[in-house]
């Protein structure tokens, strides 16, 4: 099939802008995506995606392409801008990205985390929010339930998540909706692809507490971070800015409690909502 360049709109965005400077000067040197690639050691690929905005530049591509074209600093210079803007729909393309991981490790200091969460525990998050119409909040239910397909796909993604002790002590809706989140949540403590970890109350404060975070493993080996305050997320894919997100993680993986003890403690908390036995592990 001929491949066909996508129209850009390099006034969008710092990334945008970069991504046509790329394609302007291969354009101008008569170079086709593979022959560019073969000169700056990177994919066809990639530089496709990099050319249309899809994709942040590889910190160590700008040099390249400025020795490529005899620029100078140009893209060098593009890229300082580029790496320090708000993606322009940010959340979209997070969701994009997350669909793609093949590995996904997240944080939650106040709820379920979204893909582990039941049906009855997202309307009630929803409705909480108090800003939505009945249809609105079905609406978006399911879309959060779609989010969980893949986990039950036959190619899951390798799933890690850390909570907050609180999360399984502030009740959101009935008894019996706690009760079924919290049963739903221990399934998920210790499979072949997924661990959940909880930080007790006595592990004392941590980096992370103001926030989630999630960060996703792509195909291609590299990592994005997704962090998340009360009204606003920011999407990290410079590497080093995800590394930094990263070590913040490690640490906070290291004081979490052990899967089974983390287990052991939803169990408890099982006990405060519903006064019956709870499923053995």
């Amino acid at each position: 099939m001929k491949f066909t360049s996508r129209t850009l709109t390099p006034y969008v965005s710092a990334r945008h802008y970069f991504g046509s400077e790329q394609r302007r000067h291969r354009e101008a040197a008569k170079l086709s995506l593979v022959q560019l690639a073969a000169i700056v050691n990177s994919s066809k690929s990639t530089l496709a995606r990099i050319e249309t905005a899809e994709l942040m530049p590889p910190s160590d591509l700008p040099v390249r392409l400025d020795a490529a074209f005899g620029t100078g600093k140009h893209f060098y210079d593009l890229y300082q801008l580029a790496k320090r803007e708000v993606h322009p729909d940010q959340y979209r393309r997070f969701m994009d990205l997350e669909a793609q991981a093949e590995t996904i490790e997240n944080y939650e200091p106040q709820v379920v985390p979204g893909c582990l969460q039941t049906e009855a525990y997202a309307r009630v998050l929803f409705r909480s929010l108090g800003c939505w119409t009945d249809e609105q909040i079905e609406e978006r239910v399911a879309a959060r339930l779609s989010r969980r397909e893949r986990q039950y796909s036959a190619t899951p993604p390798y799933r890690w998540a850390i909570i907050d002790e609180s999360v399984l002590r502030r009740p959101a809706g009935s008894e019996e909706c706690m009760y079924e989140q919290l049963a739903s949540l221990l399934e998920q403590v210790d499979t072949p692809y997924s661990k959940v970890q909880v930080v007790p109350f006595n592990a004392g404060l941590h980096t992370l507490m103001s926030g989630a975070l999630t960060l996703l493993t792509l195909p291609n080996g590299s990592s994005v971070a997704y962090e998340e305050g009360i009204e606003a997320g920011h999407l990290y894919e410079v590497p080093e800015a995800v590394k930094k997100w990263r070590r913040q993680y490690e640490v906070l993986r290291a004081i979490a409690l052990s899967p089974a003890e983390s287990a052991k403690l939803i169990r408890k908390a099982m006990e405060d909502y519903q006064s019956c036995i709870t499923p053995p592990m």
